[in-house]
């Protein structure tokens, strides 16, 4: 995880912030990394300015980037309490406990956690459906590759990254039949050396493809010099890969960060809330498509995003066998949400085992 900046440079900053200030509310955000990833910490911070832009001087809001998912977190989040937050929303699934932890110390603060699935009386979760994005793009790699192998840089075994994997494979595998999935697992959602060392090793694997479940755009570049594709994460990485980039899938946190701060001020937010948004609402949505794809792939992608959020498409729909051939989808099955959200198995197909 990344370095926190010492935390008795931090507390001034964040005690006395919120002196002469006269707004109705202060919110508060913190991240794994830096808003200048050009990613998932880049997509939250847009959404924060989101509520900048639409409440004015209404609401405050404030951030710490480069919080390690550990005892850190909370005493960051303790320090934001303190210093007069009313609302905090931690944006990485390793904050899970300690937002518990301090959401105990500080009932009157509503707590929002993105991709964790502890609630309490005033802490509420959300996530975006990724996987439905995985499944448009899964299916324009699989179209786009000559050497029919697909390279994936995989963060960390959770339910949500194990999720995509599925995802892309299963819509890769039905665009093209030939295709192989290579993972590589980095155990870091930011990092760019060993997110670029990771790209490389699959493509001196033969990978022309290159996925991703980790932040920053140092795999576009990488792609970019190596003559592969790749995709954005989180975000349009484009102008770090222009002949790379295909699309991204690209997280919508605005219109729910806006939501949910408005509840809070005009007193309809509840905790123990569980929000798992998509294509359909906008929380999960499919970047321009690069001039290097196919009109008809093009077209095919996007009936497939369209598919999925009218509910006609599943990501998940059988006849679906697990990794050791065991059934888990009969045909025209689709899967539950519990399987989805605890998912800790590769469908058939994927070659290695997911780590411990």
């Amino acid at each position: 995880m990344r370095n926190l900046f010492k935390l008795i440079a931090i507390v001034p900053l964040l005690v006395f912030a919120n002196i002469g200030y006269t707004a109705d509310m202060k919110v508060g955000f913190i991240y794994i990394g830096p808003p200048g990833d050009h990613g998932w910490n880049y997509q939250h911070d847009v959404g924060r300015k989101a509520v900048d832009k639409a409440f004015g001087d209404k609401v405050e809001t404030v951030f710490q980037e480069n919080v390690p998912e550990s005892a850190d977190a909370e005493r960051v989040m303790t320090q934001m309490a303190l210093s007069g937050a009313d609302m905090i929303f931690a944006t990485s699934f390793g904050y899970m406990d300690p937002v518990l932890n301090v959401a105990k110390k500080f009932p009157k603060v509503k707590f929002e956690h993105a991709t964790g699935y502890k609630t309490a009386d005033n802490v509420s979760t959300y996530s975006a459906r990724f996987y439905e994005g995985r499944s448009v793009i899964g299916h324009v790699a699989g179209k786009m590759t000559k050497s029919n192998k697909i390279g994936y840089v995989a963060s960390f075994p959770i339910p949500e990254v194990v999720r995509g994997i599925n995802s892309a494979y299963l819509a890769a595998k039905k665009a093209n039949p030939n295709v192989e999935f290579k993972v590589i697992w980095i155990f870091t959602w930011y990092d760019p050396a060993k997110e670029a060392d990771a790209a490389k090793t699959l493509i001196s694997q033969g990978a022309d493809v290159i996925m991703q479940h980790v932040d920053s755009s140092a795999i576009m570049t990488v792609a970019e010099e190596a003559g592969v594709y790749a995709f954005g994460q989180a975000s349009d990485m484009s102008e770090f890969g222009p002949n790379a980039h295909l699309t991204a899938i690209i997280n919508g946190w605005g219109p729910y960060y806006v939501k949910r701060v408005k509840q809070a001020m005009n007193g309809t937010w509840k905790g123990g809330e569980q929000t798992f948004d998509g294509i359909k609402s906008g929380m999960v949505v499919i970047g321009d498509m690069s001039d290097k794809i196919p009109d008809d792939v093009k077209k095919e992608a996007m009936a497939i995003a369209d598919g999925i959020a009218s509910g006609s498409m599943h990501s998940f729909t059988g006849p679906v066998n697990k990794q050791d051939g065991s059934p888990w989808l009969k045909a025209g099955e689709t899967a539950d949400m519990g399987t989805l959200l605890g998912m800790n198995f590769y469908v058939e197909g994927i070659e290695g085992d997911i780590p411990k």
